[in-house]
This record gives structure tokens, sequence and C-alpha cells, in this order.
């Protein structure tokens, strides 16, 4: 079954905001960085693998990050 459609709606819907609370940051960072791991793994061959990396740089990345410094907007879960 080829899940990057699905896995693409999912990070189009996580870029759509970041939020302001650490916690908030690392949830979305983790969804656009899946998103991007998946794309870029499955152009090697490795989707899964691309996934997992990208969504653990993504988390990594929004939770280390403030609003100050990198701000999509309010999350879509709130």
């Amino acid at each position: 079954m080829n899940y990057l459609p699905v896995f693409a709606a999912i990070s189009l819907l996580a870029l759509s905001a970041c939020g302001h609370s650490t916690g908030d940051r690392a949830l979305s960072g983790g969804g656009i960085g899946a998103g991007v791991g998946l794309v870029g793994g499955a152009l090697v061959g490795a989707p899964l693998e691309g996934a997992l990396i990208g969504g653990a740089v993504g988390a990594g990345t929004g939770a280390l990050t403030s609003s100050n410094q990198i701000n999509l907007g309010k999350p879509i879960w709130k």
C-alpha cells in the first residue's frame, strides 16, 4: 500500500501551525519533520527511516526554538 498521500496530507496539516508552548512546537515540528523526512527517504528508497529521522529532528527543533525565532501561527488542534 502506498502511504505517501496519507503522510503528505498529514504533513500539510502540520505545516499550518507551530504553536507557542514547547509541547506544541515539538509536536508540530515532529509532524513537519516526519513528512519531509518521508518524502526525502522515499526518494532514496528508505521512507520509514527518513520519516523517523525527520520526525526526531523536527521535534528537537520545535522544542529548542521559541515562537520569537520561528512562528507559523496557532496550532490546528487548538
